[in-house]
């Protein structure tokens, strides 16, 4: 069985640092045999959630726009990645948009008592956290990883089962390419994300 790896492209600037090293990762995964979908999440229909709690009765969405795919998707990979720039000491809002319309598996999984993903497939899926930031602060990542571990969480990614690659230091589009390590280091956690996968039973 080849292995489904669903990644999203948050950024609003197209190619910039955060999708770069997305990229990278993408590509090293291909290489190892995953079939690989990149959602650009700005250029998608994706509306903010309305706080409405109707999916707390429905166990799905009133609104009808793209994350009817989605939703279906994010449970049928077995690699969930988020790629996102900090703003503010935060995730982008294209992001933020896209972790609030997770709440329909909060419903189901908190609410409504039913499984996101089937019994045999828990364990069995992993997240990846990748970011950038122009600060070169330390805590510059600190407030974006609440909603990420929230995100992977509502959606049956066990907090030992998510994988972190942030890179802070590059601002200006194309920093990240003359990084000294970022490129290397999303190879190798291509790698051992697939390597993992394949140790559980995936592939």
């Amino acid at each position: 069985m080849t292995i489904d790896v669903l990644a999203f492209a948050t950024s609003p600037r197209r190619h910039g640092n955060s999708e770069t090293l997305l990229d990278r990762v993408l590509a090293a995964m291909e290489r190892e045999g995953a079939a690989v979908e990149k959602i650009i999440v700005p250029e998608a229909d994706i509306r903010p959630c309305r706080g409405c709690n109707a999916c707390e009765k429905l166990n799905r969405c009133v609104q009808r726009d793209y994350m009817d795919y989605l939703h279906d998707r994010i449970v049928a990979a077995d690699c969930i990645v988020l790629a996102s720039p900090i703003y503010c000491m935060g995730l982008a809002a294209q992001a933020k948009v896209l972790v609030d319309r997770t709440q329909v598996f909060r419903s189901r999984k908190y609410v409504l008592g039913l499984p996101v993903v089937p019994p045999e497939r828990k364990g069995k899926r992993v997240g990846i956290f990748l970011s950038t930031a122009g600060q070169t602060w330390e805590n510059v990542f600190d407030a974006a990883i609440p909603s990420v571990k929230c995100f992977f969480n509502v959606i049956d990614v066990r907090n030992r089962d998510i994988r972190y690659l942030m890179v802070n230091g590059v601002d200006e589009k194309g920093a990240i390419d003359r990084h000294p390590t970022a490129m290397h280091d999303a190879e190798t956690l291509a790698g051992e994300v697939i390597a993992h996968l394949r140790e559980v039973g995936v592939a």
